[in-house]
This record gives structure tokens, sequence and C-alpha cells, in this order.
């Protein structure tokens, strides 16, 4: 369970995020350009449980920056055990990255974990003029150049990129949302799929989100379709509100448990 709760930690971080930036299915291109869905001050929050059980907390924020003397944004998620989880297995993972944000591009990239005392403390820099990524593996004191993909986007970026480029408007059921992340040294491919609509209670009340299916390559966080569903809010912010990881010792989610300074209005249906 203790691996399954890091999972599904990791892959909130992941799944906001999908992984080539095509974002194209079939005929539908889904990138546009907007800057609507998020602002500096963001805040949210979620709980990751197994059943009753508290596994994870976890927050992503997100901070206006100056990097070589032009306005970025930073944004850092963090994701902590609590409790007895806590007890049993340790974790502390911060990953970080900087963006345009005009592009939701990548500059910088962060990642310093503690998990069960399995440690990583990575940081990469994005050289968009020769296509590489500049790894700087600190624990171990290496450093790599490794290609990337066009418009390839980290871990974090990934979560705004989605939220401010794809158009819902084109999004039909069926279709496949695409991206490429860089994650450590390596190009990942990743691919959603839009199953429909579907109202989500929360703590807050319910919610109309998008419902997607995402498809992992096979060895990583989930090998399967079917394994792992996502619903986003149907409203101009598009926060993940919940995920849903089935495993074969039962089902472990995360839920939305806070938010603050969301740029929009958060739709709620029903109040609770």
């Amino acid at each position: 369970m203790r691996r399954a709760s890091l999972n599904i930690l990791a892959s909130f971080f992941i799944l906001n995020f999908a992984y080539s930036q095509n974002l194209k299915t079939n005929t539908n291109t889904f990138v546009k350009s907007s800057f609507e869905s998020f602002q500096s001050g963001e805040w949210i929050k979620f709980r990751i449980h197994y059943g009753i059980f508290n596994a994870c907390y976890a927050t992503i924020n997100l901070k206006d920056t100056i990097v070589d003397n032009k306005k970025v944004f930073k944004s850092t998620a963090v994701g902590r055990t609590t409790g007895l989880a806590r007890l049993f297995f340790k974790v502390d993972d911060v990953y970080e990255s900087i963006f345009d944000s005009k592009l939701v591009k990548p500059l910088i990239s962060r990642r310093n974990i503690n998990e069960g005392g399995y440690t990583k403390n990575i940081k990469i820099k994005y050289d968009y003029l020769n296509n590489q990524a500049i790894v700087n593996d600190i624990k171990h004191e290496t450093i790599q150049y490794v290609k990337i993909e066009e418009n390839v986007q980290d871990i974090i970026s990934t979560f705004y990129f989605l939220r401010n480029h794809f158009d819902v408007n084109k999004l039909k059921i069926g279709d496949f949302i695409k991206i490429t992340m860089f994650f450590d040294a390596e190009n990942y491919d990743f691919k959603m799929k839009f199953i429909g609509y579907e109202d989500v209670k929360t703590k807050f009340g319910v919610v109309n989100c998008f419902k997607f299916e995402p498809y992992i390559q096979s060895g990583r966080v989930f090998s399967e379709s079917g394994d792992l569903y996502l619903w986003v809010s149907n409203d101009k912010n598009k926060v993940p509100v919940k995920i849903e990881a089935d495993l074969r010792v039962g089902s472990i989610e995360a839920d939305i448990d806070g938010f603050k300074g969301l740029k929009h209005p958060f739709k709620i249906k029903i109040y609770e």
C-alpha cells in the first residue's frame, strides 16, 4: 500500500500534467492561445486516502519570480505522508517548476524527494537553442546532457499548460489528449482519453467535471488503462478535483481538500 500511495501522489503531479505537446487527436487541435485559467497566488491542496485512512497530503502553489531579469512563474508541489502512514513510511517530496508565464514553457525543474529513505535531488535547466536538457544530479554530483522533444513540458508545468491550452469546446467523447513530458532524464509519452462529463461530490459541494482515462507507458506508474481516472472541474479554472486508482488491494483516491487564490469562481452545483 505504501508504494501505491506514492504512485497516486506522483500521479496527481503527472496526470494533470498529462505527457507530446502536440495536443492533437484525429483532426482536432486543442492548443489555443490563452492565459485565463490561473494566476499568481493560487494554492490547491489534495487529500490522498485509502478508504477512510489518510495516507498523504499534497499541495501545489504558484507565485511570481524573476529569472534573467524576466518575470516568470514558479510553482512548488509538496507531498507528505501524514499520521500513521508517516510512522510506517515517511515521504517528503518537493517538485518545482519555473516556467515562462505566457507560453507555459519550462525553464528550470527541480525534484527533491525522500521516500522511506530513498532520496533524489535533481535540477534540470532547459536549453532550447541546443534542444537539450542539462540534468544536474546533485546527490551523485553528475551532469547529463539529454536531447528533449519539441515543445516538451516538465511534470509540473504540464499541469498549467493543459489548463491554459486545450479548447474544451472542441473536446468530444472518445478524443485523446497527448503530451510529451521530460522527467528526471527521459522523455515520456502519455495520453488521456476523454470519457465525458460527471458530477463529483466534494467537501465543498457537487462539482461538474470532465472525466479522463489516462494511458501510461507499460512499466510506469500504472501499466494499463482502466486502472486510473481523473476528474477536472468544468469551469474556467480547470483544476483537478479527484483522481482514483484501482489496485489489487482496493482503491486509492485523491480529492481536492482546499484552495485559495483561484482566478475564477469555483463552480459548485450544490452547496453543503
